[in-house]
């Protein structure tokens, strides 16, 4: 087996994120047929969706996974998906430019409405954020209504699509919000039961190392509880090199299987991010 996987299907990741084994992928469910899919992944009702939480620091942003998974779930054999993205990070623009370069026109996906994206760039904006924990929580509900609907309308019979619900980024959030973290523990939690209820997915960013008490840390340990897959980006333990960007250590805590048990593994690798893609491969198989 080759130490580097430079193709989106045979990456690493990929590897990482699924079993493999049709009955034990983990990762979106919509990957399988539309005859295998478990009840709720492409058309509502009842199945469980996957909840992907990525974790990043400053040393080594995260968010070229999410620019990984955008396209995945967008990429033309996979025509049943529908991406609904809440950016606190970046304006439409910035994604627009790094997914063209990767040969995924998100405008194109946009006007289409396969990706369905809400900007809450303004909500961080000096002034913006409107006073009162009634104004933070009507900020939330009201996005997280949009949430819903957007679901709801995909998930049913109509419209038979599996959605991905994607965040970026959590940390953000909660600035928009005045720092009230369990008014976006109970957002977190909202959006989850859409994943137990529609067989949606969700995929969420965070900064890790923002967290300075363990008061703080109540958002990111919510959310790893909640993960079938925790993703950490982080620096090279021996410091930085020119051809190596960082290390991935993907957790992937499996689903249950038929026989009543359950299959989980853990992953590490390290990556370089280049302009139209990234290459995984193990430590030291780079010459």
């Amino acid at each position: 087996m080759s130490g580097l996987y430079s193709s989106p299907s045979h990456s690493l990741l990929e590897e990482a994120l699924s079993f493999g084994e049709a009955d034990d992928a983990v990762y979106l469910s919509s990957s399988r047929p539309k005859a295998a899919l478990p009840s709720g992944g492409g058309g509502g009702g009842g199945g469980s969706g996957t909840v992907v939480l990525i974790e990043d620091c400053v040393e080594t942003n995260g968010g070229f996974i999410l620019h990984h998974l955008i396209k995945r779930a967008l990429s033309p054999n996979r025509p049943s998906d529908v991406v609904v993205f809440v950016s606190f990070a970046h304006p439409f623009s910035h994604y627009d430019r790094i997914l063209r370069k990767m040969g995924c026109n998100l405008s194109g996906h946009r006007e289409n409405k396969r990706f369905i994206y809400h900007d809450m760039l303004s909500m961080n904006s000096p002034g913006s954020v409107r006073d009162g924990i009634e104004a933070t929580d009507d900020l939330l509900m009201t996005l997280y209504g949009k949430i819903q609907k957007a679901v709801e309308l995909y998930s049913s019979p109509e419209g038979s699509k599996h959605v991905t619900i994607m965040i970026d980024d959590i940390s953000l959030m909660e600035v928009a919000v005045n720092g009230l973290s369990n008014h976006v523990v109970d957002f977190l939690h909202y959006c989850y039961s859409l994943t137990t209820q529609f067989g949606c997915s969700m995929i969420i960013l965070n900064h890790e190392d923002i967290y300075s008490s363990l008061e703080q840390l109540s958002p990111l340990l919510h959310l790893e509880y909640l993960a079938n897959v925790v993703i950490k980006a982080e620096p090279l333990a021996t410091g930085l090199a020119t051809d190596v960007h960082g290390q991935l250590t993907v957790f992937n805590k499996g689903i249950c299987r038929r026989n009543g048990k359950s299959k989980s593994k853990i992953r590490n690798f390290q990556f370089r991010v280049k302009e139209n893609k990234v290459e995984f491969f193990y430590p030291g198989s780079q010459t």
